[in-house]
């Protein structure tokens, strides 16, 4: 049993390395069934490294929509994805929230605290990204973000005072293998797996989260 079920995992959880953005965004499609759209990129002009969005102080160089009607443009479907990134190899993968999944955003050290809290727990956990600019995205069942303020008021925080941030619909996470300019990639503190393909809700995380953010304050 366990043979086959990490043999699925190694032919489902999308790779960090060696394989292209169009070959990652394809994946995300048919493996996750998640709806992907087409970013930025980080390239070379004139000897310079820059975002493509040609903003000299771009604060996600290379990871932020191309155009205003980005989330338009975004398709579960894995031949125009392909079409996508044939056109442009080099762009960021963004996955939209409010769709198959919303995410929590927590800073990196309260992040990593919250995942070695969840596991002593042995909490119900989804895929989480870590990002370069030293964010960490928890992904939750779509349309559970809403419920984000209410349950941290139910903790006995305010929202406004905890560094926790509910993305969803209209929203978007840069996935791996996404470069963040010269910072590096986003990459996966918690891969996609069959183990976690059902997400958990927003209020199986939060308590956690909310613990971790306010040892942060």
């Amino acid at each position: 049993m366990e043979k086959t079920i990490a043999g699925a995992e190694a032919t489902q959880i999308p790779k960090q390395r060696g394989e292209s953005l169009l070959e990652t965004a394809v994946r995300y499609t048919e493996e996750r069934h998640w709806d992907v759209v087409p970013g930025t990129w980080w390239e070379a002009v004139d000897g310079t490294q820059r975002c493509s969005c040609d903003d000299a102080a771009c604060p996600a160089p290379g990871a932020h929509p191309a155009r205003p009607d980005w989330a338009t443009q975004a398709t579960g479907s894995a031949t125009v994805a392909r079409r996508m990134w044939q056109q442009r190899p080099d762009a960021s993968i963004l996955l939209p929230t409010g769709r198959t999944f919303d995410a929590i955003s927590v800073p990196e050290t309260a992040g990593f605290l919250a995942l070695a809290r969840m596991e002593r727990m042995k909490s119900a956990l989804g895929p989480v990204t870590s990002a370069p600019d030293r964010r960490m995205h928890f992904f939750v069942l779509p349309g559970t973000a809403a419920k984000v303020p209410d349950l941290v008021r139910a903790l006995g925080w305010t929202p406004s005072s905890l560094d926790l941030v509910a993305l969803g619909e209209g929203a978007y996470v840069a996935a791996p293998p996404t470069r963040f300019g010269s910072r590096g990639a986003v990459q996966w503190a918690c891969r996609p797996t069959p183990a976690n393909r059902w997400l958990p809700d927003a209020e199986e995380l939060i308590p956690s989260l909310a613990y971790a953010c306010g040892r942060e304050r």
